[in-house]
């Protein structure tokens, strides 16, 4: 005699479990909300043939160095080619950051992008070469394929004997699963149980067993069971009941980082220590044996590796041992592709005497591809301006989107696009539908742009500390603080 299990008696949704559904919702849609300044770019905005659209994917303008992003994205897509460095330059305010936000976007979540600031690697806690190699290693990925046993079928019953007095005897029971040509009673131990009873799985639902690691996988409810009780929830998921064979070998595919099997393999917590920052110095033993390893793994087959890119802004900022550093490192086979950017022009490199263009040694500028991206246009400013203003969700007449634009030509287009959020505050305070030019006038006088606040501590710079132009009364301190 088995005991057959009685489907669930349907529960009313009570308020708690309203007020749960509502407040999960709220959470979902602000971190969806958040704006940032490179939120709008959805890609590089290239057609099939490489060409550049004028608007597309949130890019305007830069049509040759989009193309020029473009032909390297291809280039690391197909992961033949390690080791190449590639240099956007150009002023500040022309989308260096936002070409490599699209290179992101482009290559997707398959092909590993990292991306830092250059003053990022100077830390107390880590040496300047170290904070590098784990840069480096975490834009490179490691595709490892691995054969797993699964058992995959429709519970038919799951029956549990619990012993009459606690701790007695350990818990213990038969699970029947059944495919569309085959039906088989398994029995189950301790933790097989735990598992079912955490999953909530009951007769009729569909489920899926790792053998390796026991993991249990609720697929959905079987639409044979569809018509049993109306009482279901929206969510709930109708699959087949699965055909052919209850045990499946099915292929699954990991991409992990090199710095990921580094910190694994270095820490005695293993991989909690990804969570909690705490990576130290790894150990140059650890990293040979772990390149070993993975060459043996490219070998026989079950990894291979995909070179990402490593993307460090404000590249200017490196000194010359990092320099001297990244051109030992290009070289290696396992080198992702380097994407720099920078804003200067001829400046001093950092750490010596000698001046160079983009503050980057020769021997360093002769191993990059240079991507260089020009001004902006009136028209490219305002078509920028538009993406921006439906990113903010702000209503804005035409007429204080030509002064805005203005503005952004005489300005700088960061500072037209910090005015958006601005003048919707004021055109809200006044109650108005749109963002009027008044609006825009009124916040163009609260907040003052560059050029505005050099003329001012041009005008009353006695009035400030420390602010003597030519020499002075400071003893010598503006020299002092040069050396």
């Amino acid at each position: 005699h088995r005991a057959r299990s009685q489907p669930p008696t349907p529960q009313r949704p009570t308020a708690a479990m309203a007020e749960d559904i509502q407040v999960k919702e709220v959470k979902d849609l602000t971190r969806i909300e958040r704006i940032g300044a490179h939120s709008h770019i959805r890609g590089l905005g290239l057609d099939d043939a490489l060409e550049a659209r004028p608007v597309s994917q949130g890019m305007v303008g830069q049509c040759a160095a989009r193309k020029a992003a473009g032909v390297i994205t291809r280039m690391i897509k197909q992961g033949q080619i390690a080791g190449r460095a590639v240099l956007i330059g150009g002023q500040p305010g022309t989308g260096k950051t936002a070409i490599a936000m699209g290179m992101a976007k482009t290559l997707g979540e398959e092909t590993p992008f990292a991306m830092m600031a250059a003053s990022e690697i100077f830390s107390l806690e880590l040496s300047k070469t170290e904070a590098l190699t784990q840069a480096f290693r975490k834009a490179i990925g490691v595709r490892i394929k691995e054969e797993t046993e699964i058992i995959e079928g429709e519970v038919v019953e799951i029956q549990i004997d619990r012993p009459a007095t606690a701790g007695a005897a350990a818990k213990s029971g038969k699970l029947t699963l059944k495919t569309t040509e085959m039906e088989t009673i398994y029995d189950l131990g301790t933790k097989m149980i735990e598992s079912l009873t955490k999953e909530k799985v009951s007769a009729g639902d569909v489920i899926a067993i790792d053998k390796a690691v026991g993991k249990i996988t609720r697929l959905g409810r079987s639409f044979a069971r569809s018509r049993d009780y109306d009482a279901m929830g929206p969510q709930t998921k109708f699959v087949q009941c699965p055909e052919g064979e209850l045990q499946k070998r099915k292929e699954v595919v990991h991409v992990v980082t090199l710095h990921e099997i580094d910190v694994i393999n270095s820490r005695q917590q293993g991989f909690l220590a990804l969570f909690s920052g705490d990576t130290g110095e790894i150990r140059p033993e650890v990293r040979e044996q772990i390149n070993q390893k993975v060459a043996e793994w490219r070998e026989e087959g079950k990894a291979e590796v995909v070179p990402g890119v490593l993307f460090i802004d404000e590249v200017h900022m490196l000194d010359i041992e990092c320099f001297s550093y990244l051109n030992r490192a290009l070289e290696s086979d396992m080198a992702p592709i380097l994407v720099v950017a920078t804003n200067r022009g001829i400046t001093r490199i950092r750490g010596t005497n000698y001046k160079s263009p983009h503050g980057i040694p020769i021997d360093l500028l002769d191993r990059l591809l240079i991507i260089s991206t020009t001004a902006y246009t009136e028209r490219e400013l305002r078509l920028i301006l538009d993406i921006r203003c439906e990113e903010e969700d702000v209503e804005m007449s035409d007429d204080a989107k030509e002064l805005l634009t203005k503005i952004g030509a005489e300005t700088s287009l960061r500072y037209a696009i910090h005015l958006i959020t601005a003048a919707h505050l004021v055109c809200m305070r006044r109650k108005g539908a749109e963002v009027d030019i008044e609006d825009i006038s009124k916040v163009y006088s609260l907040f003052v742009d560059v050029k505005r606040s050099a003329q001012f501590l041009m005008e009353y710079q006695e009035q400030f500390m420390f602010s003597e132009i030519e020499g002075g009364d400071a003893g010598g301190a503006p020299d002092a603080m040069e050396s």
